[in-house]
């Protein structure tokens, strides 16, 4: 074959644009990596950067122990760990147990359909509609508030001062956690074998002994990923607790605010930077904890 042959055909097969044909498959991804770098992976670094180092470029770890040891600080990021802890287990139990409700009905009922609508919904129900809601509801002039003062004055909900504290902001973290948790929770309960309940049944094994030795074991590698996520989508709130809590920084989300915009002169970049870095290394922490959970469950996901 001659040398003219031998560039026809490789021409004709396309071997010499396959480099280009390959890569032109991830074109579609540009914009996502674009969007991921401005707005997660610079202000990461940025974060990472203020922390560690001073205004006039040189590396400190001053920001980083001063800030954890000043009470003013560390107690906000405590209650931020607390209501956190406090909402993911409480949301999870609730939104499981709805979960679980809704696996045992019809697979295309009325109810079920409405009830994924409302929990998509619901899961997204947060910020100031959220904080809205609870000051129309439980507010001082609330409804319920309002209700409690005419027929029952020295009840609980006859005063809106819990709905302004700790308790308060975690009631409300609870409502947007139940629907979350439903939402990520009912594939777990739907992909658990009909198999494995009958051949419980034929080996003389009770409904209990179906749940402790097969349904529970099964499903909580699943129910602890999703207290993992609950756990970080409170920890991480900041519009619903500003709106609900206007003055003071009770969480570390709004003592971050505080230092950002700051209206008594106490507004200050380097710390805000490094409390995020703080709330950074959780997340971190929590979302490989998540991601090894999920390679777990994935092996008996995928079983047909």
């Amino acid at each position: 074959m001659t040398q003219s042959q031998i560039a026809r055909a490789g021409s004709s097969t396309g071997t010499g644009s396959r480099f280009w044909r390959n890569k032109k498959a991830y074109a579609g991804i540009i914009p996502f990596l674009l969007l991921t770098g401005l707005f997660l992976l610079w202000p990461t670094v940025n974060v990472v950067y203020g922390a560690f180092f001073t205004e006039e470029g040189k590396f400190s770890l001053d920001y980083i122990k001063n800030t954890i040891q000043e009470e003013a600080h560390w107690i906000p990021f405590l209650n931020t760990l607390k209501i956190s802890f406090w909402t993911s287990i409480v949301g999870g139990l609730i939104g499981a147990l709805f979960a679980w409700a809704i696996s045992t009905g019809k697979p295309d009922g009325i109810g079920r359909r409405f009830v994924m609508a409302a929990g998509g919904v619901l899961a997204q129900f947060g910020g100031v509609m959220l904080a809205f809601a609870f000051f129309a509801t439980f507010g001082f002039n609330g409804f319920v508030t309002t209700f409690a003062l005419k027929f029952s004055e020295t009840s609980f909900l006859a005063s809106p001062d819990w709905l302004y504290g700790l308790f308060g902001l975690g009631v409300v973290y609870t409502f947007f956690q139940i629907p979350l948790m439903f939402i990520v929770f009912l594939p777990a309960v739907e992909n658990l074998k009909p198999q494995w309940s009958e051949a419980s049944l034929s080996l003389g094994g009770s409904s209990k002994d179906y749940w402790f030795r097969i349904g529970f074991p099964v499903l909580f590698p699943s129910f602890l990923g999703g207290i993992l996520l609950l756990f970080v989508n409170a920890f991480s709130a900041y519009a619903t607790a500003a709106a609900l809590i206007s003055q003071g920084t009770i969480i570390t989300p709004l003592d971050i605010g505080s230092a950002l915009s700051s209206e008594v002169g106490g507004a200050s970049a380097p710390l805000a930077k490094t409390l995020s870095l703080y709330m950074v290394a959780v997340v971190v922490i929590v979302m490989a904890l998540y991601s090894l959970l999920r390679k777990r469950v994935s092996k008996w996901e995928n079983t047909k």
